[in-house]
């Protein structure tokens, strides 16, 4: 998981945004167009996007509205464009923040401290799921196996979260596959499956004798905690 993703085609800005945040103790990806942001988060994790407007391939407020659709993160716009409508287009597609360019790096740090707090930061304690083994970090989205750190990509950690919010109970695939890719119909039945075994691959001893994530034929999943 990276700590911010910077969204920004003005690769000198982007730089010196980089430098300033990476010197605070933030990890920070870089992508200079819209589509490839949306691109990364569908395969990694960012704790806030930080986003120009003016994209080349799809813009800003393209990329805010997909990732209110699909994520929870916070999101900061950052853009020379000033004008009133342009802020109220901003916060109505779900910015949480709305920063004019030229951009001042230590305000910039101090709102990306505060949309993260307040993001992950209250009540951490609850943001803890355990599960045997297996426990995960819901403030920093990371997850650990017999404290060994694991990587997952965002289909698999959301896959996990589910199952360690329904310990021992049986669920369905239609359930599961509504549930993480937000689908009313069930249609893509491999492309659950395929998750799945990604995962057990991850988390189970022996991902071909899965004692976690058992299947439970004609009907789905029951996630076993030891």
């Amino acid at each position: 998981m990276t700590d911010v993703l910077l969204v920004e085609d003005n690769r000198e800005l982007a730089g010196l945004i980089k430098d300033f945040l990476e010197r605070e103790g933030y990890s920070v990806h870089h992508i200079i167009s819209g589509r490839e942001a949306v691109k990364f988060l569908e395969e990694e994790t960012a704790g806030i996007l930080l986003l120009d407007i003016m994209l080349p391939e799809m813009d800003g407020f393209a990329v805010c509205r997909a990732v209110r659709k699909r994520w929870n993160m916070p999101v900061l716009i950052m853009s020379a464009r000033s004008g009133r409508e342009d802020k109220l287009t901003g916060y109505e597609l779900g910015a949480d923040d709305y920063m004019e360019k030229p951009i001042d790096a230590q305000i910039l740090t101090a709102k990306v401290r505060a949309l993260l707090q307040r993001a992950y930061g209250v009540q951490k304690e609850s943001q803890i799921l355990s599960s045997g083994a297996v426990t995960v970090d819901q403030a920093s989205r990371k997850v650990y196996l017999k404290g060994r750190e694991l990587e997952l990509n965002v289909k698999e950690y959301q896959l996990l979260l589910l199952f360690l919010r329904n310990p021992g109970k049986t669920l369905r695939k239609e359930y599961i596959f509504g549930e993480i890719w937000g689908m009313d119909s069930f249609s893509e039945n491999q492309t659950l499956t395929v998750h799945i075994k990604m995962l057990r691959g991850k988390i189970e001893e022996n991902p071909r004798e899965p004692e976690r994530i058992i299947t439970v034929w004609g009907v789905g999943y029951r996630y076993e905690e030891i």
